[in-house]
């Protein structure tokens, strides 16, 4: 058995309401993929150089979530929120008629993943979140984050509106970068934002060398679902017997003191739930994925392994029977032979 490879997948698109989810379909169609779901402002790039980390038994399908990368933004006047992201992961098991799913997300789309197996743990075989646990929990500085977001939204939709009429802000590639990774706090160094680039970025029709975001503006003022100790305590409980790996960046706070009692929760009740903490910022899966997919890799081969080739019960009672036929010939022959011998 081998790796994925990055060059091996299909683009795929799954019909919504008000548009397409766009995705990518890495290595082995003819099984239930892991379905990975990238953070908050970034897109299905930033699993790129884990990807080919993982073994090629399992594919991989990485979406974009709706107003990211290539998927279709909401319809003018609606607002992005955290409980709507949600229900990408049930669309897509809906479109491809899966009873269960495999989980792996990174920062939003890891809180995403985490809610949606705590709310129906039976149809989630396994979970990996990588440096996130639960939602920031609710504080005098959430709310204050909250108020803000309601107002700049109303900016960004009159923004969006003139979207028709203009191109949006132009910059070069060395300023996209610099944007990017300034974005990011920094856990996405410059010389990596291309990974991100090639589904958020398009050239300009105006300014040679020149090119402009694609994601939609108001994904930056989106609604987190409102999470206090208690509910996030509740929620790491419903999580009693799914495989959970959770892995942590050494530099980054998402996983803080806040996390404390789901992961203890995690500990005590959960037998296949596993914590590690890796060098790294927030975007660990981009910066160090050997080091991550040295306990992603063993993680899968134990809770979805390989299937065996070529053997099946019946090929094992067939097996069984031909055996038994020829010890039964040579039985019959090696007596045939003593009574020959005899007479």
């Amino acid at each position: 058995m081998g790796t994925l490879s990055l060059s091996n997948y299909e683009d795929v698109s799954i019909e919504t309401p008000w548009g397409e989810l766009s995705g990518r379909w890495y290595g082995n169609r003819s099984e239930r993929p892991i379905l990975a779901i990238h953070g908050w402002m970034d897109n299905l790039g930033s699993f790129d150089r884990l990807i080919p980390l993982l073994p090629d038994y399992l594919g991989v399908l990485c979406i974009d979530l709706a107003g990211h990368g290539c998927s279709s933004s909401l319809p003018p006047g609606v607002h992005y929120s955290a409980d709507d992201w949600i229900l990408t992961i049930a669309r897509v098991m809906k479109a491809y008629k899966w009873q269960k799913v495999s989980l792996m997300g990174h920062s939003l789309g890891g809180i995403l993943s985490f809610i949606f197996t705590a709310l129906g743990p039976h149809r989630v075989d396994l979970l990996i979140t990588l440096d996130v646990l639960v939602s920031p929990l609710e504080s005098a500085e959430s709310i204050k984050t909250m108020a803000n977001f309601m107002e700049r939204h109303l900016v960004e939709e009159e923004r969006a509106a003139l979207a028709g009429l203009r191109e949006p802000s132009t910059y070069s590639l060395s300023q996209l970068r610099h944007i990017l990774s300034k974005g990011s706090s920094n856990s996405v160094p410059p010389e990596l934002t291309h990974h991100l680039m090639y589904r958020t970025v398009a050239k300009s029709k105006l300014y040679p060398d020149k090119f402009y975001f694609t994601r939609d503006g108001r994904t930056k003022f989106y609604s987190l679902l409102p999470m206090n100790p208690g509910l996030a305590a509740e929620l790491a409980r419903c999580i009693k017997d799914t495989p959970y790996l959770v892995i942590k960046g050494s530099k980054s706070t998402f996983i803080g003191p806040a996390s404390d009692e789901a992961i203890s929760i995690l500990k005590s009740q959960n037998p296949h739930f596993e914590i590690y903490e890796l060098p790294g910022a927030h975007h660990v899966h981009l910066t160090c994925p050997d080091l991550c997919a040295k306990h992603i890799v063993p993680f899968l081969r134990r809770h979805r392994p390989p299937k065996v080739e070529g053997w099946s019960l019946a090929d094992g009672d067939a097996a069984l029977s031909a055996r038994e036929h020829r010890e039964a010939q040579e039985s019959f022959f090696a007596r045939s032979q003593n009574r020959q011998h005899k007479l």
